[in-house]
């Protein structure tokens, strides 16, 4: 039973205390809602998210191209009927189990190509986006036992992408769209409030699909990075600072001997290696709204960098740096443009000045009336 509390007057908030502290929260939760479903966020990162992953993705697919067949193709040990059977327990799919056929695994294979470099150029980006993951998907589920962790990466991106508006910027899109403006071509959007209303819903969809997608890739990189710190320093040989020493002796993964064994002989450096690669991966998501994000993001850019080169996995280090690239504001990329836009002058005019340099500059004069 509860007891009937004395009734005491409520207090005066003194002057200087702003009592409408409390209401601050609901306005920004309908700020941040009104951001996530009226415009599209980080449109540049999604530009380069698309650009790079497009890019290693062809470049990949380049490079095993000689050896095609034995990894994808109806030649490889991984057989499709044994690919199909494994897709039965793990409800994975691909296009390339439809057909034993080479002359269609080869199709696919030109499908796969141009499909990763009309993403790349951003041609139709909305209808190419779900065609690239479904690639990506149809050749990583057809030999998913040969895998680095880059093409795992490469995998998630794509399917996250398919949900952004990452043809917004630097694509062949954003091109015809500018050049219709410039042209005086753009279409006439027909007046109506049922047009309106549906024109209106149609944007807040593109927002937030597109805003949840960059969400999760950001996600993603985090849960990454934290997991993969918070695995080392269970280990003994990350805490005493000997896990590089053996990485770098393991055979299968030291393209350059000569390289390896140079850096291994600095014993100092690498215990100082170890420790902050486990301080700087276990940090890193608690750090992306400070101004230490860009030294931790220079930090992991020359980890795996190092990856790259010592262990002899270029795919996954260019997959994790693309990736690092979300973490970047749109105001970063657009300083890069107009530094970019700058130099291209700078050259284009030193062009000028040596092709003309040499030559008679002929100056106009006056005609007086004895030459006439």
């Amino acid at each position: 039973m509860e007891t009937e509390q004395p009734h005491t007057p409520r207090r005066r908030a003194p002057e200087g205390v702003d009592a409408g502290v409390p209401h601050r929260v609901p306005g920004r939760i309908a700020a941040g809602l009104s951001i996530l479903t009226e415009r599209p966020v980080s449109l540049y990162a999604a530009a380069v998210l698309r650009i790079g992953y497009g890019f290693l993705y062809l470049v990949f697919l380049l490079r095993e191209f000689p050896h095609r067949d034995e990894i994808w193709g109806p030649g490889s040990p991984w057989t499709p009927e044994m690919a199909r059977q494994l897709f039965g327990q793990t409800g994975w799919a691909s296009i390339l189990t439809l057909s034993d056929n080479r002359a269609y695994f080869e199709a696919c294979y030109a499908l796969a190509l141009i499909t990763s470099v009309l993403f790349l150029l951003g041609w139709r980006t909305r209808v190419v986006s779900v065609l690239f993951a479904v690639v990506v998907a149809s050749f990583h589920a057809r030999a998913i036992f040969m895998t680095d962790g880059g093409d795992n990466l490469i995998l998630l991106m794509a399917l996250y992408l398919a949900c952004t508006a990452c043809g917004r910027h630097w694509s062949l899109d954003a091109r015809r769209n500018r050049l219709r403006a410039a042209d005086g071509k753009t279409a006439r959007t027909p007046t109506g409030r049922g047009t309106a209303d549906l024109r209106h819903s149609r944007q807040t969809v593109t927002a937030v699909l597109h805003n949840c997608g960059m969400f999760v890739i950001a996600a993603q990189v985090c849960f990454l990075y934290g997991s993969a710190g918070l695995y080392k320093v269970q280990g003994g040989s990350w805490g005493n600072g000997t896990a590089l020493h053996y990485v770098l002796n393991l055979d299968l993964f030291r393209p350059w001997p000569e390289i390896s064994l140079l850096a291994d002989e600095h014993d100092v450096l690498i215990a100082i290696a170890c420790y902050l690669t486990v301080l700087v991966q276990v940090a890193f998501p608690f750090v992306l709204f400070g101004r230490l994000k860009y030294p931790v993001l220079t930090l992991l850019l020359g980890m795996h960098l190092g990856i790259a080169v010592l262990m002899g996995l270029p795919l996954f280090s260019s997959a994790m740096i693309v990736a690092d690239a979300v973490f970047l504001p749109d105001r970063f990329y657009r300083s890069l443009g107009r530094l970019w836009r700058r130099t291209g002058r700078a050259t284009d005019a030193g062009r000028t000045r040596l092709s003309t340099r040499g030559e008679p500059v002929l100056v106009p004069t006056q005609l007086t009336p004895s030459s006439r």
